[in-house]
């Protein structure tokens, strides 16, 4: 059950963020089939930062330590292309234009998320 909540806030993010940032777009025919592109695309960004962050994080500790943190940003931005690219492979009517838009786009889904996260308390274990 939390993966799928946790899947939702994504899109949510994600919808969110395809408003605020120009250069990020979902091309649906309808409000249905943007909502299961958004889904489709959380569930891929999810895989994306699941599978290839803590790889990145290992190899690039000395970036983050080097740079004060501000390499996970462009992690991110970069994250958020790999993203873009995989959802081109699965047709999905998603794009990001460059490099800038991932940027704040990464920058607006972390923070969206984040605050959804806050208003939507997860299951304490019992």
């Amino acid at each position: 059950m939390g993966f799928l909540i946790r899947l939702v806030i994504n899109a949510v993010a994600l919808w969110i963020t395809t408003l605020v940032v120009p250069g990020i777009e979902v091309t649906g025919r309808s409000g249905w089939a943007d909502a299961v592109t958004l889904l489709a695309v959380a569930f891929i960004f999810g895989v994306v930062n699941a599978v290839l962050k803590p790889v990145i994080h290992v190899v690039g500790c000395v970036f983050y330590a080097l740079t004060l943190g501000l390499f996970a940003l462009v992690v991110n931005a970069l994250l958020f292309l790999l993203t873009d690219w995989i959802a081109r492979l699965f047709d999905l009517p998603f794009r990001v234009n460059g490099f800038w838009p991932a940027f704040w786009g990464a920058i607006v889904m972390a923070v969206v998320s984040w605050l959804i996260s806050i208003v939507v308390p997860e299951r304490s274990n019992r």
